[in-house]
């Protein structure tokens, strides 16, 4: 697999968008990144993923996925190394990056965090000033 077969399967998936950050692409769904091909020049995809994944992830496929270095590593960031990857090794990784995501999008933020009460509090009144 490479950088084509990555980006198309990506943006095979509902709502995928490809986009950038930081001169990298990336791939989002519902404006949230859940893959990157940040490291593509070392061969490798990058996934959005939770440790706990990643850790099963890497304990059943070592020559395919390792997590990515330093603190982002520690976060559940994952290569998958994509000379290795065959298309449902790839297709079934992003599908768990992307799914995590749409996921999350949909969990209602937790009453009494800045996120809800952004989300209930009132759009701010425009003043017209003219």
């Amino acid at each position: 697999m490479n950088a084509s077969d990555f980006r198309r399967i990506a943006l095979s998936l509902e709502g995928a968008q490809e986009g950038s950050h930081m001169g990298a692409v990336d791939f989002r769904v519902g404006g949230r990144i859940f893959a990157t091909l940040a490291s593509v020049k070392e061969g490798y995809g990058n996934l959005m993923i939770t440790t706990e994944l990643q850790a099963a992830f890497i304990a059943d496929r070592p020559d395919l996925f390792l997590p990515i270095h330093g603190g982002w590593g520690r976060m559940g960031m994952t290569h998958i190394r994509l000379d290795v990857a065959d298309e449902d090794s790839l297709r079934g990784a992003l599908y768990t990056a992307w799914k995590l995501r749409v996921d999350k999008n949909r969990k209602p933020a937790r009453k009494g965090t800045v996120a809800a009460e952004r989300r209930s509090a009132p759009a701010p009144k425009r003043r017209n000033f003219h």
